[in-house]
């Protein structure tokens, strides 16, 4: 089985899984200590990730939001499978159906491979380098312009308010986890994705090969682009949108750092 076959059979099972899970009422839940939620749910994904995906591919490197992080033995392969077994645990927990299975395969520090599922709209995302971006098999194609006015962009209330006085829509994204955020953008549900602060790899991978591949360009509020396998696994915020927009928006936050 090729890794993008194998990659896609394992996110829709874990989906599923998620699925059933998730109609239990009384599914054990907890707090991490860096505050974030971790339920029964994501355990069991985890657990299907390392017994399908890890297992298959024994020889890569592995980073998951509910593994234990080995940065010595991940940084000595080219090739690194990022997984985050839901992301949206609290809507997982309050039932709704913002959440998603997420995974990407980096090589060399670069994705090559994603997949995003959103069981409860059954909707998946697929990405390939050099392959283009899909959506239930339907081939994505951003549109793109280099204006910010009305451009309806969904962030961390920081980010947001950064960009407010250029006439941006803006779109509070509380409820949707990172890698939605960025499927959606790939879709062109919205036009872009901004958000300050640290944010973690397996927040990041997949969404951002959805819409590098549908003609988007994704970055860090500096503008570089990303390198997954390094030591720390986060990156310094996030931009997402189409090459124009991308640039505006870099633009405009570099010049609220300028004295």
């Amino acid at each position: 089985m090729s890794d993008a076959e194998l990659l896609a059979d394992v996110v829709r099972e874990a989906g599923e899984l998620g699925l059933s899970l998730g109609r239990n009422k009384n599914l054990k839940h907890w707090t991490k200590p860096d505050g974030s939620h971790v339920t029964e749910g994501d355990l069991a994904i985890n657990a299907l990730f390392e017994r399908r995906l890890r297992a298959a591919r024994p020889g890569d490197g592995w980073l998951s939001e509910e593994t234990p992080d080995d940065p010595r033995a991940r940084m000595a392969r080219d090739r690194l499978w990022i997984i985050d077994p839901i992301d949206g645990t609290r809507a997982f927990l309050e039932g709704r159906a913002e959440w998603c299975v997420a995974a990407a395969l980096a090589v060399n520090g670069r994705p090559v491979l994603a997949a995003v599922y959103t069981p409860r709209h059954d909707e998946f995302f697929v990405a390939a380098l050099g392959e283009g971006t899909t959506l239930n098999g339907a081939r994505l194609s951003m549109r793109d312009q280099a204006a910010l006015e009305g451009a309806r962009i969904a962030g961390n209330r920081k980010a947001l308010a950064g960009l407010a006085h250029l006439g941006i829509s803006a779109d509070p994204s509380g409820a949707l986890p990172l890698q939605l955020r960025l499927a959606h953008v790939a879709a062109g549900r919205v036009a872009a994705a901004v958000s300050i602060g640290n944010r973690n790899d397996w927040d990041l991978a997949a969404g951002e090969l959805l819409v590098a591949e549908a003609g988007g360009r994704v970055s860090g509020t500096s503008g570089e682009g990303y390198i997954y396998n390094r030591a720390q696994p986060w990156q310094q915020g996030l931009v997402a949108a189409g090459a124009k927009r991308h640039a505006a928006l870099i633009d405009a936050l570099n010049s609220q750092r300028t004295p």
